[in-house]
């Protein structure tokens, strides 16, 4: 199978390459604009298998995406290209407008011309494979979980752009009879996360021994998704899933931010000890709250395993500690980042 993933050199889409490459027969072409969280060392591994190949390119470029499609000719479209940062989308919202609506619209126009000029039997077979969040369904109480058929309620600019992205496709596949799939996913986690999301963020800072900015008290519930287990999910929905569907993708691993940020550091404290022997709990700093910052998010993840098959693998625990060796392990991968990102901020000043 021919599989066109966008943004395949961010944090999923690199993930969802490498199980690919390493996991499967498929041939998958990356499409992507190379971003500052996107960057080619994520998938340096596989980068040399003959069933892999690169296009550097945007999503709104229409043009850019009709030659690669012409020249790929996908069987499957997955698409992960998206700002996904919710602080940033705060700061700067026009940029997760043009990138996650019209993006996504310019995707959707080009699959749709790419999927009429197929065969019948090559037409029946295609999929449009859109990955989304959880965040569009706005903020939980105590109680309860997001499901399939939970309303729309994005809160902030990041879900707003990807609440209108969800529809869009789903418009798509119900005007035009585009044979779409959405997958909603909660908060993932592991290797070659962009060091500005909360828990590479905590490990970068920590042996930095930089304070670890935790949004007020903390107390913020997510459902945190080890990445490996989140590309499973996506192969199982765009190889078995029923046109049309939407499934909910969650970890079962419901954690305070409080919860998170303190057992990184229990795990540091553990793997690479402070020198004066203090834990790193004790660089915990509490700033101000984002604006409009959802309380909880948790998914009920029945659906895809009642009808696909798939468990998460991965516990917290297990998660957790093997993100946190990770980085330790692969501080030549993050180091530069962090160096290029310091760089920038001095310069805007």
């Amino acid at each position: 199978m021919r599989i066109f993933v966008t943004g395949g050199a961010g944090f999923i889409g690199s993930a969802l390459v490498r199980h690919l490459i390493d996991d499967t027969e498929h041939k998958v072409l990356n499409f992507d604009k190379l971003t500052y969280a996107g960057t080619l060392s994520t998938i340096e591994r596989v980068a040399g298998s003959n069933r892999y190949r690169f296009v550097q390119g945007d999503i709104c470029d229409a043009a850019a995406v009709r030659a690669a499609i012409a020249e790929f000719r996908p069987e499957v479209i997955t698409h992960l290209a998206a700002e996904s940062h919710v602080d940033r989308s705060i700061d700067g919202p026009g940029a997760f407008v043009q990138t996650n609506v019209v993006g996504t619209y310019t995707m959707l126009a080009e699959a749709r011309a790419h999927w009429l000029a197929l065969d019948e039997a090559a037409r029946t077979a295609f999929r449009f494979h859109h990955i989304s969040t959880d965040e569009v369904y706005g903020s939980l109480g105590a109680e309860g979980l997001f499901t399939e058929d939970t309303p729309y309620d994005p809160r902030s600019p990041y879900s707003a752009s990807k609440a209108a992205s969800d529809h869009l496709v789903s418009a798509w596949g119900h005007t035009y009879g585009l044979p779409v799939l959405i997958t909603n996913c909660s908060n993932n986690y592991g290797p070659y996360h962009f060091p500005e999301k909360l828990i590479p963020l905590m490990i970068v800072k920590a042996l930095g021994g930089e304070p670890l900015p935790v949004y007020g008290a903390g107390d913020q519930v997510r459902d945190w998704l080890y990445v490996e287990d989140h590309v499973r999910a996506l192969r199982a929905v765009f190889e078995r899933g029923q046109v049309g569907r939407t499934y909910n993708v969650g970890g079962h691993n419901e954690k305070q931010n409080i919860e998170v940020v303190r057992t990184v550091c229990a795990i540091l404290d553990r793997l690479r000890p402070r020198a004066d022997g203090a834990s790193y709990a004790a660089q915990i700093t509490s700033v101000a709250d984002r604006p409009g910052h959802d309380k909880r998010y948790a998914i009920d993840a029945t659906r895809i395993g009642d009808e696909l098959g798939w468990q998460p693998r991965e516990t917290f625990e297990s998660g957790i500690e093997k993100t946190v060796r990770w980085y330790l392990d692969n501080e030549a991968w993050w180091r530069p980042l962090v160096a290029t990102k310091a760089a920038e901020r001095r310069g805007a000043a």
